[in-house]
């Protein structure tokens, strides 16, 4: 018997690998709620803490720290604004107040990118302790919503190969995490 003759018709990606998508499911469910209150809860809580103790608390840094809190503040600021828009996209779709390919002509708008912290660990450390714990929950958010974006873009557009080249399929999906 031989090895059977693999066709060279493109197939998706979801059909290669039998897999049902259940990013769109996971995108309206209680998980995504959960993440959606936990972003907009560090948002305000974020908001709270630069504009009352974080303040005070940046006055008595020396002139390194007060830079690196200073930019580090800004930079905590725009991660979340950028996590904030975007979770409000996702939960006016899921609410049906958007529709799919709507949120998609305005996805262009929320510039999501991953960020690392405003400065080296050295410094990190002497800043506030708040702005610290801030500052790293601001980062796991984010990197949970680029995830979630990920795979919700995958889901959207499927990658398409050739059932022969696994090498390339996979080579086109790390671009596609990578590149979004």
């Amino acid at each position: 018997m031989g090895r059977p003759i693999e066709s060279s018709k493109p197939v998706c990606a979801r059909e290669r690998a039998g897999a049902v998508p259940f990013v769109h499911r996971l995108a309206a469910s209680p998980a995504f709620a959960a993440l959606f209150r936990e972003g907009m809860d560090l948002v305000e809580q974020s908001a709270a803490y630069l504009d009352g103790p974080g303040r005070a608390e940046s006055r008595g840094l020396g002139r390194a720290a007060s830079l690196a809190y200073a930019t580090e503040s800004m930079r905590l600021t725009t991660r979340l604004m950028q996590v904030a828009s975007w979770l409000l996209l996702q939960r006016a779709v899921n609410e049906g107040e958007l529709t799919p390919s709507q949120a998609l002509s305005e996805r262009h708008r929320v510039k999501l990118s991953r960020q690392d912290l405003g400065c080296g660990p050295e410094l990190f450390e002497q800043l506030p302790p708040k702005l610290r714990e801030l500052s790293l929950r601001s980062l796991r958010v984010q990197e949970r919503v680029i995830h979630l974006d990920q795979a919700l873009s995958l889901a959207r557009f499927p990658i398409v190969t050739p059932a022969s080249c696994e090498v390339a399929f996979q080579q086109e999906r790390l671009r596609a995490a990578f590149c979004n």
